[in-house]
């Protein structure tokens, strides 16, 4: 059973409906004791990254994560604006992250324009090393992003996956029990597929 914590923000809809297509068992929930009893969780989010930790350090969930994820080591996967809640800060807001993972979030910034922001639509992404999340996906998949901030990792062996826009930016991460992916699985049809059945084996 894979547990996607409702903190208020994200496609929550989407995603359950996606794990739904691969038959893997999952509830939306923001009841605390479930989250409790929780074996694997997923991290969903759109929106303003510091009105996502305002409501996840206001609700009494940021115990209960910190506990599952950094005492009972459970596999929690952070997906787009999720995955930028792992790391200690974002340039987007004066709120501390959940900082699970030693990265930052930063704004992409291009000189004259020459690339629009957010970046948004298809890309492919790189492996970087083998790791379960990404396993038995194809060379070069493709995901659907959206998103103006991205994750530059501090250690080079937490990144798992490279995406290119205007510079190679890290676009799935991992350390220990946490995984993360800047792009939305849940819309990347057969690949987004892929990657959460394999989370889901985790």
């Amino acid at each position: 059973m894979i547990t996607i914590v409702d903190y208020g923000m994200g496609n929550l809809g989407s995603v359950l409906n996606m794990f739904k297509r691969i038959g893997v068992d999952s509830e939306i929930t923001a009841d605390l004791g479930k989250i409790k009893e929780a074996t694997k969780l997923l991290l969903p989010g759109v929106g303003a990254f510091d009105n996502a930790m305002k409501l996840i350090n206001g609700s009494g969930l940021r115990e209960v994560l910190d506990y599952k994820v950094l005492e009972e080591k459970v596999p929690v996967l952070g997906i787009c604006l999720g995955m930028q809640l792992l790391t200690l800060e974002s340039e987007e807001g004066k709120e501390k992250g959940l900082g699970w993972i030693n990265a930052k979030t930063t704004k992409f910034n291009f000189e004259d324009n020459q690339l629009k922001i957010p970046h948004m639509g298809w890309n492919r992404v790189f492996s970087n090393q083998p790791n379960p999340l990404t396993d038995q996906l194809p060379e070069e998949p493709r995901f659907y992003f959206v998103h103006s901030y991205y994750v530059k990792v501090t250690n080079e062996e937490d990144s798992i996956l490279k995406t290119h826009y205007g510079f190679d930016f890290d676009s799935g991460i991992h350390h220990d029990n946490v995984y993360g992916a800047q792009f939305h699985p849940e819309k990347s049809h057969k690949f987004g597929m892929k990657l959460l059945e394999n989370f889901s084996k985790i």
